[in-house]
């Protein structure tokens, strides 16, 4: 199964302890001017999923969402989430810590942007 998104090592660690400090959690990477485009994180239910958000996968066990119009950027890309040191500029759960989520990407290959299409509804 091709997956959209995932996270490295340091990233699920780091995730691991926000869940158990914050409960649930969910991502949503951010388009915005603040952080550019930054992943953030917030407890599950504290930002509103919308009609125009896209459901991209889970790492750690949470989902990961971005908006339509980004994601017709992105839609040929594999998402690698990261964690950095550093502070970013947004209101994410990870800020007191003094690091910050981080988005890599690769180009999907050939094959993984077929298999995707197989599992994608047909467009009227």
């Amino acid at each position: 199964m091709v997956e959209r998104v995932s996270a490295t090592p340091q990233t699920l660690a780091l995730i691991a302890v926000l869940e158990n400090r914050n409960g649930p959690l969910l991502f949503h990477q951010s388009g915005g001017c603040c952080d550019g485009s930054a992943p953030m994180c917030f407890p599950a239910g504290e930002f509103k999923i919308g009609s125009q958000d896209v459901f991209m996968g889970e790492i750690g066990g949470a989902p990961f969402y971005m908006s339509r119009s980004q994601f017709e950027y992105w839609k040929h890309t594999h998402l690698i989430i990261d964690v950095v040191k550093g502070r970013g500029a947004g209101f994410s759960l990870e800020a007191p810590e003094g690091v910050r989520f981080l988005t890599r990407s690769r180009l999907l290959s050939d094959a993984e942007l077929a298999e995707l299409a197989k599992s994608e509804p047909e467009k009227s």
